[in-house]
């Protein structure tokens, strides 16, 4: 069995090929400082022989200093017709000065005639000749062998001797690609022990996500003696993606007890989060171990039995991976969820109250409400129940004006709002239109009791459709996601009426931002 398994991250070349991402130098270089501190082992940074913004990539990251990664440039084999040290791809690799360097090769048969153009025999000699050239500028090469897994079941024979082509002329690492993704882990399985078996250079696994197993298939590697599992954060990649290292690092270290270069592994979900926002790519919350859904618990039964005991519902705690477990209220929730999430917010609740809360919680969400998204509203509904009396202001009235004005249309609100001495201001605003409209004005009323208000800002409006046969009679739902620069909090409105819909959202937040400040969180 392979004790330690080195971990090789690609998300900074095959991960920007994901549909939509692209990294400057300056990403890159913050990717690849957060994956060093993370404790990676191998990064892969890019292709210096492609692109210009790649070459400056890997001059900039020569001058950092890296507690344990090594940075590794990406290219292919020399091209047909030409010698090792006349190919500019070849000259690139050695240019990055890194000490290991990775080329991929062709391994499948199809591949060498069809997409090459080479005879099989002249395929091997571009391999030798490749690996040999890097190896003797003293690089120690990395060799991924592209569609091995095809290449493996349709002419057996020809895959293996590329393999031993790329062992013979110096290859360190011999990386078993499951590049088009539809292989099975009973097939790598095979592969990863017959390569061992006939070869002694150290065997890696690299795998797409096309049939939905790059990880289980990395973790079948692994488990028949691979040493280095390549991947991506977040499983990003062409395609489907390649498979996701925010999967494959807790389960090598939680589940089947291999060492790796990670020390603490806690600092997986905010690196996943991380790579996520550099990449302005929106988080799946539904990512296993590091997505905010993966410790999410939403039916009664599942919350009462997992207050009792975590492990009734939880394969890991939830914190080893730097996630927290989530109480969820729906009307899917059991009374243990309305005394959990209300011991989460810091509310004390005896059971008949939780009684109370949930069935009112269920007859509001029966029209419409949603409030395991909207937290925020949640807790003022719990306060309200309660008898607490929070009142930090009260909207006497509104009235908004929509002008056109030849191609252009706008809005204008007048809100009049009282503060508990019974101050009132009576404020009118402009905005590109009637919600907008609405927020400024209802800002700029209470600005003048909360100074605390100006430092809101809504990052989200989502406007959903209740009941779509009613027509442009429908009730809607809207969700507002507001934050002060220090915490996020998204509430709820819910009417036939968007305009009171996102009134009512609206209200909340101020309202929420205001609880808040007064328990000295937020700005």
């Amino acid at each position: 069995m392979v004790d330690r398994v080195s971990l090789y991250d690609t998300t900074l070349r095959d991960g920007a090929q994901t549909e939509g991402v692209s990294f400057s130098p300056e990403d890159k270089l913050d990717v690849l400082t957060r994956l060093d501190s993370f404790g990676i082992d191998f990064v892969e940074g890019g292709f210096p022989a492609s692109n210009p913004k790649d070459k400056a990539f890997f001059k900039a990251a020569l001058k950092l200093e890296l507690k344990g990664t090594k940075l590794v440039p990406f290219g292919s084999t020399r091209k047909s017709g030409l010698a090792a040290p006349n190919d500019s791809n070849m000259r690139a690799l050695v240019e990055c000065e890194t000490e290991y360097v990775c080329i991929f090769g062709k391994t499948w048969d199809l591949h060498a005639e069809r997409a090459l153009g080479v005879s099989l025999e002249e395929n091997l000699a571009i391999i030798e000749d490749s690996v040999s050239f890097l190896a003797g500028k003293g690089r120690r090469v990395i060799f991924d062998a592209e569609h091995f897994l095809d290449g493996w079941k349709a002419n057996h024979d020809y895959a293996l001797e590329a393999l031993w082509t790329a062992e013979r002329a110096g290859a360190e690492y011999l990386v078993l690609c499951d590049t088009n993704g539809g292989s099975l882990p009973s097939e790598v399985s095979r592969a990863v022990k017959e390569v061992r078996r006939k070869l002694k250079a150290q065997v890696g696994i690299h795998a797409h996500n096309d049939a939905e197993l790059a990880v289980a298939n990395s973790l079948a590697a692994v488990e028949a003696g691979a040493s280095m599992v390549q991947g991506t954060i977040n499983g990003l990649g062409e395609r489907c993606g390649n498979a996701n290292l925010c999967s494959i690092i807790p389960a090598l270290m939680l589940k089947m007890g291999r060492r790796t270069g990670v020390g603490d592994l806690s600092a997986l979900a905010s690196t996943a989060n991380f790579v996520g926002e550099v990449a302005n790519i929106l988080p799946d919350q539904r990512l296993p171990y590091v997505g905010r859904s993966a410790f999410a618990h939403k039916g009664g039964v599942h919350v009462s039995a997992v207050l009792k005991d975590p492990r009734t519902y939880e394969h890991i705690v939830p914190e080893s991976v730097g996630n927290a477990r989530r109480i969820l209220v729906s009307e899917l929730s059991g009374t243990s969820n309305i005394l959990a999430k209300a011991k989460e917010l810091g509310i004390d609740e005896e059971k008949d109250k939780g009684r109370s809360i949930l069935e009112k919680l269920k007859h509001m969400e029966s029209k419409g409400y949603q409030f395991e998204a909207a937290e925020a509203s949640f807790e003022l509904l719990v306060r309200r129940l309660r008898g607490e009396n929070f009142a930090p202001f009260k909207l006497e009235g509104f009235r908004i004006f929509v002008d056109v004005s030849g191609d252009a249309m706008r809005s204008e609100a007048s809100v009049k709002v009282v503060d508990p001495n019974g101050v009132v201001e009576h404020t009118a605003s402009d905005g590109n239109g009637p919600v907008n409209a609405l927020d400024k004005a209802l800002r700029k009323a209470l600005e003048r009791f909360y100074p605390q208000i100006k430092h809101i800002r809504l990052i989200d409006y989502k406007v959903r459709v209740i009941d779509a046969k009613e027509a442009t009679g429908a009730t809607v739902r809207v969700l507002i996601r507001s934050t002060d620069g220090v915490m996020t909090w998204t509430t709820v409105g819910v009417s036939e009426n968007i305009i009171e819909a996102s009134l009512m959202a609206l209200i909340d937040s101020m309202e929420y931002k205001l609880l808040k400040s007064l328990n000295g969180k937020g700005k």
